[in-house]
């Protein structure tokens, strides 16, 4: 195999990648070692027939595409890995010649990390977070714990209040005529929630258990379902049972059975302090925000396309897998919002292009700074790893492999990058 590499405008190359005949008749012969069970040859049990006698029926081409599939990523890797340069996009791939008995002769068209020319990266500028904590909020966090510990207490003699947890029937019609999604039964509904369409809720207030209740809303005008957006509509609803949440007091008592602190007072310092170091840790995240996106506005850099279609498409992947590990597939999340793969892309730009400049200007101020990443850094994100995933340092460092390790070294160099950054911020 050779490679060959161009440079081209925009921070892009066209590595033109030859595979020799021998290596792509062996990607042929496997090919026909894969296929041959499905192609049927009079004459022959299926499986049976030799190649050269298929070759003779379908063409000396009827393995190729098979074998260019067998044999591209391959050869594409070994020379990812030969040309020396630094790729940052999924490959676009060319076939240039494919013939029996010559080399196959591919074309990856690819990005390559674009230049960076840093602007001021210390002494930015910043607004001071205000990390007091207010009576307003300790309350705030109190009434939580409240509704947590709250006991349901069935209704039945009187009609639906503001904050009642109900369970409705209902059913909907637009014009007279009922409409597909809009029909529901022992639906759980709490008054006040926002859980359907404005107004709805509201409108339930006053009606009684087992009467119909007719209840006349308009989706709103941006309504995901087209066909109903703006639409009036009529709900024939009919509540089934009425619950409240019947809360404790708050006092000593309270304290003792939600916390640690045998009383109320202590118990408040404990939210105090806790609603204090949430602060901080975000006044921390929000200063770096700040800082990243003012270097990012000094710097000069130019994100070649096929580099943040690559970042667009991991983040759908991993957006994927987070759905698969709460039991959905993509697909039904596409149906279930209206969205498709394009919109999702195009909605994720922003974020994309966020990541890629943010990772670019901190592994360039780690380079002028001359960062670097020691064998103690190293070992304290394992064990940071090791105690968050409840394994032995060790095996952490054996799944990480030397491409994982590489990934972590890379990572934490970014992070010293960010915190020499954030340290020098001047904050007003």
């Amino acid at each position: 195999m050779s490679v060959q590499v161009e440079k081209l405008e925009g921070s892009m190359a066209k590595l033109t990648i030859e595979v020799s005949p021998e290596d792509f008749e062996a990607a042929i012969e496997k090919a026909y070692e894969k296929e041959r069970g499905r192609i049927t040859v009079p004459g022959f049990r299926k499986g049976k027939a030799p190649r050269k006698v298929i070759e003779q029926m379908y063409g000396k081409e009827v393995f190729f595409d098979s074998a260019i599939n067998e044999a591209v990523p391959e050869a594409y890797d070994k020379a990812y890995d030969e040309c020396g340069e630094d790729i940052v996009s999924a490959p676009k791939i060319t076939i240039v010649q494919a013939e029996a008995g010559k080399p196959l002769i591919f074309e990856a068209e690819v990005a390559l990390k674009p230049p960076v020319t840093l602007g001021t990266y210390k002494g930015i500028e910043v607004e001071k977070a205000d990390v007091t904590v207010t009576e307003e909020e300790i309350e705030a966090e109190l009434k939580k714990e409240q509704d947590k510990q709250g006991r349901q207490v069935e209704v039945t003699d009187r009609p639906v209040q503001d904050g009642d947890m109900i369970t409705l029937d209902f059913e909907g019609f637009v014009d007279g005529v009922a409409f597909p999604g809009g029909k529901g039964s022992d639906y759980p509904l709490t008054i006040g929630s926002g859980q359907f369409i404005p107004g709805f809720e509201e409108k339930l207030i006053g009606a009684e258990i087992g009467q119909e209740t007719d209840v006349e809303v308009s989706f709103p005008e941006d309504y995901h379902e087209e066909s109903l957006a703006g639409k009036p509509a009529v709900f024939k609803c009919t509540v089934k049972s009425i619950k409240y949440k019947e809360l404790p007091e708050i006092d000593d008592e309270f304290a003792s059975e939600v916390s640690e602190f045998e009383n109320l007072k202590d118990y408040k310092e404990s939210i105090r302090s806790d609603i204090e170091t949430r602060k901080i840790a975000d006044a921390k995240s929000a200063k770096e925000d700040a800082v990243i996106e003012k270097i990012i506005e000094n710097a000069t850099l130019e994100i070649p396309d096929a580099m943040l279609e690559t970042e667009q498409r991991s983040m759908l992947r991993d957006y994927e897998q987070r759905l698969r590990m709460q039991g959905m597939t993509i697909k039904q999340y596409f149906e279930w919002t209206g969205m498709t793969e394009e919109s999702f892309l195009e909605q994720v730009k922003p974020q994309a292009l966020s990541r890629i400049q943010s990772r670019l200007v901190l592994e360039e101020i780690a380079k002028q700074e001359g960062l670097t990443v020691t064998e103690e850094d190293f070992d304290k994100e394992c064990d940071s790893m090791a105690e968050a995933y409840q394994i032995e340092k060790e095996k952490v460092k054996e799944m990480l492999g030397e491409e994982g390790r590489k990934q972590m070294e890379q990572d934490i160099l970014i992070k010293k990058a960010l915190e020499l950054a954030a340290e020098a911020a001047v904050e007003k």
